[in-house]
């Protein structure tokens, strides 16, 4: 058995809508070319996506929703047909090839269950993946197929697994929350900016799931220009709580790196901090619960430059049992420096000073706890009835 693979095609480029749309995959890239410059990424860690199949998308698509997307990708779709079905806005225009392109992305996130849950590797990582917001009938926020529900119904159906999907995206993890929010087989936990002013406005603590899934939704909705202190507590608290109380056979995680200060498309002032503590509690839970089944998945990250190949390396060194620390490969700078439109950082770490001070930092650290409190009160209070009765 391997310890960890790397699922990865540089076919991942196709997923692309247009030069100046903010989700842009060399971001993947990136990290495959900054984790070889460092010389942690060997060629035999690598496995090749494979393209998931229709019936396979059919898990949690509807057919009709897939072959729309093919239509659009051929340019046969009529547009307002299209709209219907959330293909053409502003957030996931039409481009050549859609549902490849996509369909790959899923087979990526398969491709690592299989690897993990048929016992080839303890951990898989497909950065490619992580498109949280497709939904059974609908693309949205620039996901088409939703790559994690995809896996996880499929996880459920070939190995019989019971899955916590974690989502420490900026933005809520949406799509695979409704896709599993009756299923008491899968726990989910997403720990976002609140959707106050953020899509997709949703994810709040009282969506604790329906009918057989009531209480295996946990929400963790933080207020905008959360620091890194008061994100790690929620993290911490909640991943460590709701795995004790699930006790999952897998886990998988979904790591958008938009939480970052530097995001131009959210609210929230964590730094490279909050991404060395990230994949390291998902890394323990995995062995604590699941034999060390771990699945990695991409997401959001819009500052693709400065942000994403840091953190997102990050999780293939936890992987590794690696750590790192001090400048980044100096071949890597200056290969993509003449490429970038900002200024490469050059340390892993960031300078403490790279926002201004929060005016309302204690009261947002308070209010976040409350919220933490208050979305972890099922567990809880269930624990303490749970002892009261041991006692009499």
């Amino acid at each position: 058995m391997k310890d960890s693979v790397f699922i990865y095609s540089p076919q991942f480029q196709q997923y692309k809508f247009h030069n100046t749309h903010p989700f842009n995959q060399l971001r993947v890239e990136l990290t495959v070319d900054l984790l070889k410059q460092m010389g942690e990424l060997a060629d035999e860690e690598i496995v090749p996506p494979r393209l998931a199949a229709e019936d396979e998308l059919a898990l949690i698509h509807d057919r009709g929703f897939i072959r729309a997307v093919m239509a659009a990708g051929n340019g046969t779709l009529q547009a307002q047909e299209g709209l219907n079905y959330g293909i053409g806005t502003e957030d996931t225009p039409v481009f050549k090839g859609m549902h490849e392109a996509s369909a790959l992305l899923v087979g990526g996130t398969l491709t690592a269950a299989d690897q993990v849950m048929s016992g080839k590797a303890k951990h898989a990582v497909n950065l490619g993946g992580g498109l949280h917001h497709g939904f059974r009938g609908r693309a949205s926020g620039f996901c088409i197929y939703n790559d994690s529900a995809v896996a996880i119904k499929y996880i459920q159906e070939k190995y019989g697994a019971k899955v916590l999907y974690v989502d420490t995206d900026a933005h809520h993890g949406d799509g695979v929350q409704w896709a599993f929010y009756d299923d008491p087989k899968v726990c989910t936990l997403s720990i976002h900016e609140t959707g106050r002013y953020l899509f997709p406005g949703t994810g709040n603590i009282t969506e604790r799931g329906a009918g057989q899934g009531y209480g295996y939704s946990f929400n963790i909705p933080l207020d905008a220009f959360t620091e890194d202190e008061s994100w790690l507590h929620a993290y911490k608290t909640s991943l460590t709580e709701v795995a004790a109380f699930f006790k999952p056979d897998v886990i998988i995680t979904q790591n958008g790196a938009d939480a970052h200060c530097y995001d131009p498309l959210t609210h929230l002032s964590s730094t490279m901090k909050i991404y060395k503590e990230i994949p390291k509690l998902a890394h323990s839970i995995a062995h604590q619960y699941c034999d060390g089944r771990w699945i990695a998945v991409g997401g959001g990250g819009y500052d693709i430059w400065r942000v994403v190949p840091r953190a997102w390396s990050l999780i293939w060194l936890e992987m590794k049992n690696k750590e790192v620390s001090g400048q980044l490969p100096a071949a890597w700078v200056e290969k993509w420096r003449d490429a970038a439109p900002l200024e490469l950082p050059l340390l892993w770490e960031d300078d403490k000073c790279i926002y201004q001070p929060i005016p309302r930092k204690l009261e947002i650290e308070e209010k976040n706890a409350q919220t933490v409190d208050k979305a972890l009160y099922t567990i809880r209070s269930g624990r303490q009835t749970e002892k009261t009765e041991f006692n009499c």
